[in-house]
């Protein structure tokens, strides 16, 4: 059962927030240094799911070591918006499942296949997918007033 931690007293709807088409960075450890894989996700059940090409190395990585970590941010420097979902648990490596992938992909690359990247159309075995299955989740809406459009940011000043 995955629990969820609100410790900043700000929060957001996760679920709503994981319908959306975000970045994910998957975490995972070989030997003892980090890795950092940016990947699309599709949330289903409780569950992270993420496909793994023959060129990843992220899934032999998850079969020596299946502790992870995943985080999501979704930020608009405009408005403030920052929001961010960071995920720890374990995944395991699963043989690929045609409409899990196709549903994930749709939600990165539109419903019509046909109109996809050729990359992405004809998956096959050759790939797996990643099924992530988090213990804990930490959920935290940092936005900010944003400066104002007439004032910039000047980081040489630093």
């Amino acid at each position: 059962m995955m629990k969820i931690i609100r410790d900043t007293g700000r929060s957001f709807d996760l679920e709503e927030f994981l319908s959306m088409p975000l970045v994910a960075h998957l975490s995972t450890v070989v030997e003892d240094a980090p890795r950092d894989s940016p990947v699309w996700f599709y949330w289903r059940e409780k569950k992270l799911w993420i496909i793994g090409t023959a060129s990843d190395t992220f899934p032999d990585r998850i079969r020596n070591n299946p502790k992870c970590a995943i985080g999501i941010v979704d930020i608009n420097q405009h408005t403030g918006l920052f929001l961010h979902a960071g995920f720890r648990g374990t995944a395991t490596v699963e043989p690929f499942d045609e409409i899990i992938a196709n549903q994930l992909l749709s939600r990165y690359l539109g419903p019509e296949i046909e109109k996809w990247d050729p990359r992405f159309k004809k998956l096959d075995d050759s790939n797996v997918l990643i099924c992530f299955s988090p213990e804990t989740v930490v959920v935290r809406d940092q936005s900010y007033v944003p400066p104002k459009s007439d004032e910039k940011y000047d980081c040489s000043k630093e």
